[in-house]
């Protein structure tokens, strides 16, 4: 690598590292250190910082790649939209790349436990499908991750079939798991038959969380749900059938059932989205499945693949 190069590099972060860039931010914002700083996860390039300071319990999110200010600011964006619209969600104080070379979001913490721990999963999966149903109200221009929050207009795809091709590549998906035996043969017509159903469809955009889940809930003592966080994947998308798709992937059928309760579906209304949400959980597959295939690991592909030829449904012949 020659020098230039080297000093276009974004410069390395890592757990140290981010420890006092965080500091240095808030010292910057507020004018004093934060009493305490506790870690409380991340990875190779995200950090996340729990800060007692006197300004009160603030969370502090860093992360190495300089493009994900842009993220920061979706998810600033997205959440101001989904409080608009009474969906409890951290207050975000503040999202910048000053002083330091790095991006990073400062929100309020909110009390409480997160919902893979609450007593009553059933009543707080209830309480996230009405959510759900709220920040589907929320309208927004094109499809995919460009939208209302950005100014940008050639990344952004004007059209739902726009998005199909440029973004989801719902063919290049299916041709992956086709490729990989994932699916039984029997599988593949009706799976291309509701793809070309989709690509029919001209659905007005709204805002999608892209990631509900319990491990994003927020509970107080009283079991109500206090925060909904991590908007990282929020879209312009097509509700409920985006969302919803992922969201059902890894419950139970009874946690299934209280989600879409909550969100208001009727069982016939459930079983004529289905296609289209099953069609969406398998096509999301293809990733994993490819990137298993270059690393040559067979375990994970068979497990995959006894998963998507319903080896483990209990419920359906």
């Amino acid at each position: 690598m020659s020098a230039a190069a080297g000093r276009d590099a974004p410069p390395a972060l890592d757990a140290a590292g981010a420890r006092r860039m965080a500091r240095r931010v808030l010292q910057h914002l507020l004018g004093s250190a934060p009493k305490r700083l506790t870690p409380l996860g991340g990875g190779l390039t995200n950090f996340v910082f729990s800060a007692r300071h006197p300004e009160g319990v603030l969370t502090i999110r860093l992360n190495a790649d300089p493009s994900k200010v842009k993220s920061y600011l979706k998810e600033q964006w997205a959440m101001a939209r989904a409080r608009e619209q009474d969906v409890p969600v951290p207050e975000v104080l503040e999202v910048g790349t000053e002083p330091i070379p790095f991006p990073y979001m400062v929100s309020r913490q909110v009390p409480g436990v997160e919902g893979t721990l609450c007593t009553d999963r059933a009543e707080v999966l209830h309480a996230l499908g009405r959510l759900a149903r709220r920040i589907h109200g929320i309208p927004t221009r094109g499809f995919g991750h460009t939208f209302d929050w950005s100014e940008n207009l050639l990344s952004r795809n004007d059209s739902w079939a726009d998005w199909l091709e440029r973004e989801f590549r719902g063919e290049q998906r299916l041709d992956v798991l086709a490729r990989h035996g994932m699916l039984p043969k029997s599988a593949l017509k009706p799976l291309r038959a509701t793809l070309r159903e989709i690509e029919g469809w001209s659905p007005d955009p709204v805002l999608n969380h892209g990631d509900l889940r319990l491990k994003n809930v927020i509970v107080d003592g009283e079991g109500r749900i206090a925060a909904l966080l991590d908007w990282e994947f929020c879209t312009s998308n097509v509700a409920p059938v985006w969302d919803l798709s992922l969201a059902l992937h890894d419950l139970s059928v009874d946690d299934k059932d209280a989600l879409l309760a909550g969100y208001g579906l009727t069982p016939r209304e459930t079983l004529e989205a289905m296609p289209a949400m099953r069609a969406f959980n398998v096509l999301n597959y293809a990733a994993v499945v490819e990137r298993a295939a270059e690393e040559k690991d067979q375990p994970t592909l068979e497990r995959l693949r006894m998963r998507l030829h319903g080896g483990l449904d209990l419920y359906a012949f």
